[in-house]
């Protein structure tokens, strides 16, 4: 998979992820550090990469959208050194990987694992 972090993810995750053999790019390393969240969404569109943040706002863009894509992995954990995001990510990875291939918005917190699916129709 391909992911495109946030400015608020640090970029050793992104080292961690790769080690799995996934491709991450960190906005900051794009030219991508000033830039909005709609931008951010557009460009892991036309990349088809999976935003990895802390910020709550794109679950809600993604949602809005209409659209199957880009996914996102959100986090909201209480601690957020890179080896606990990865660690956190990895223990639910069989539960999210299909999800995210198909287009989902996914909440990590400490002790919840929420998933939707995209679009999310509206209602």
């Amino acid at each position: 998979m391909k992911f495109l972090l946030d400015m608020n993810v640090p970029r050793t995750l992104g080292v961690r992820l790769a080690s799995r053999g996934h491709e991450c790019r960190h906005v900051a390393d794009i030219g991508m550090d000033r830039a909005s969240d709609l931008a951010i969404v557009e460009e892991a569109r036309a990349k088809r990469e999976i935003i990895v943040t802390h910020d709550l706002d794109y679950g809600q863009l993604l949602a809005f959208s209409g659209e199957p894509e880009p996914s996102a992995v959100t986090f909201r954990l209480r601690d957020t050194r890179p080896d606990n995001l990865f660690a956190r990510i990895w223990d639910v990875w069989s539960q999210v990987e299909g999800p995210l291939a198909a287009g989902a918005v996914v909440l990590l917190e400490d002790a919840a694992l929420r998933i939707r699916k995209l679009p999310i129709e509206k209602g």
